[in-house]
């Protein structure tokens, strides 16, 4: 899986241009045709995760994969991607038309929070199927967005907001795409996003950091599997169980946390999802054979 999709990559390779207003602190929001960057992609985007939203209005046929699923697109549709699910598009046909924006976070921060509403959180189905009575709707509110952009109302991110929020109830009163569960490539896939989702936690650069995600459960529901599903799937595929891999990996950022900070043992195990400092000391001595300070006094 590519490497996180920050927005400046965004600008920088697709759009060619970094906007001056791409760092202010009310957040970013911009609008596009979708036609304008057809050109640029091959017929597969490859999988990868962003850090910003997008809301895309996808007009021809099309194929969408995520976690064990898989959505077939035949004429139009409403996609809503958000910074947690990775994703890959294929593009089944040469014809293609639509209209996608993209935004921060922090476009929304003072006006709700925007991972609430159900299209965005990662249990849901973010794709819905549009009749052409839909298209027409949605088409209409993306022009509108287009059009508030290149104004000069002084309120018009305002206006937008609330735009997208239309956008987002508007998709919300349709039925989700109907998912095609479990295709042959499945299991590898699975075990890319997890690896991804495993290694987004890391490094811990700070005190204020901790990991996100610690359980097997917690993966399970970012990837919308039960987490049997999930354990099967890394068996086949990688050879160990979801807790091992997870047990592993927070061993081996423990280790370089004593090695390379002057953090206590309280702190390095809270960063690292334990509350007390007693159970990480448990976890280390179950990974290591020493304690944490042990290990601590062999590296010096």
């Amino acid at each position: 899986m590519n490497k996180t999709e920050t927005i400046r990559d965004f600008y920088k390779i697709k759009v060619n241009y970094i906007p001056e207003n791409l760092d202010k602190e009310m957040g970013h929001f911009n609008v596009f045709k979708l036609e304008d960057f057809l050109p640029r992609y091959t017929s597969e985007i490859p999988y990868s995760r962003k850090d910003f939203f997008k809301i895309s209005l996808i007009i021809g046929k099309n194929r969408a994969n995520y976690a064990d699923k898989t959505i077939e697109i035949d004429k139009q549709a409403i996609l809503f991607a958000n910074p947690q699910i990775p994703y890959n598009w294929e593009y089944l046909e040469d014809e293609q038309a639509g209209y996608f924006c993209v935004f921060t976070e922090e476009f929304f921060n003072q006006f709700g929070k925007i991972k609430d509403y159900p299209v965005f959180k990662p249990g849901g189905n973010p794709i819905f199927f549009l009749d052409d009575e839909d298209l027409v709707r949605i088409k209409g509110i993306f022009l509108r967005i287009i059009d508030e952009i290149n104004s000069d109302y002084a309120y018009k991110y305002d206006l937008i907001r609330a735009l997208v929020v239309e956008l987002i109830h508007t998709a919300q009163k349709l039925q989700p795409a109907p998912i095609t569960q479990s295709n042959q490539n499945a299991y590898t896939r699975i075990a890319s996003i997890f690896m991804e989702l495993l290694e987004r936690q890391f490094p811990i650069e700070s005190l204020g950091q901790q990991v996100s995600f610690r359980s097997p459960v917690d993966y399970a529901n970012q990837l919308s599997l039960h987490v049997n599903y999930l354990n099967r799937a890394l068996k086949e595929t990688v050879g160990k169980t979801t807790s091992q891999l997870i047990g592993e990996r927070i061993a081996q950022e423990a280790k370089s946390l004593l090695k390379h900070s002057d953090w206590n043992i309280s702190e390095i195990g809270y960063s690292l999802g334990f509350e007390e400092a007693p159970h990480f000391v448990n976890f280390f001595k179950k990974y290591t054979q020493l304690t944490p300070n042990s290990f601590r006094a062999a590296q010096a």
